[in-house]
């Protein structure tokens, strides 16, 4: 099996805490009926959520997304899955943490949007 499935296989398996709390609300078509999967391989990235009808990806982000080297590298994987034709939506572990209902609601702000 490839490489980036059997990682993000095992990134399904080592969720953090807010990855299965936006899990929670994303999954089995509980958020306006859309398909999300989890960690799902888009070129050489793996995805934290994604939405293939849509065309989202939704990214929970950590502190370490704050250092200089992950800034760069974040900003460059936005790029290309934009040339992909996604939308990268990111929330930071704390909002997730302590703000899901304006998670929520910014995340029905953008389907409504699509």
């Amino acid at each position: 099996m490839d490489e980036k499935f059997t990682k993000a296989r095992n990134l399904r398996k080592e969720q953090t805490e807010q990855e299965k709390i936006m899990w929670s609300i994303l999954r089995n078509r509980k958020f306006y009926g859309l398909r999300f999967k989890r960690q799902v391989p888009l070129g050489s990235y793996i995805v934290d959520f994604c939405c293939n009808e849509k065309k989202i990806v939704i990214e929970i982000d950590g502190g370490q997304h704050n250092e200089p080297s992950n800034i760069s590298y974040d900003k460059q994987r936005t790029e290309f899955l934009e040339t992909e034709g996604y939308k990268v939506i990111r929330f930071w572990n704390n909002d997730v943490s302590n703000n899901l209902e304006g998670i929520y609601q910014k995340l029905q702000k953008e389907i409504i949007d699509c």
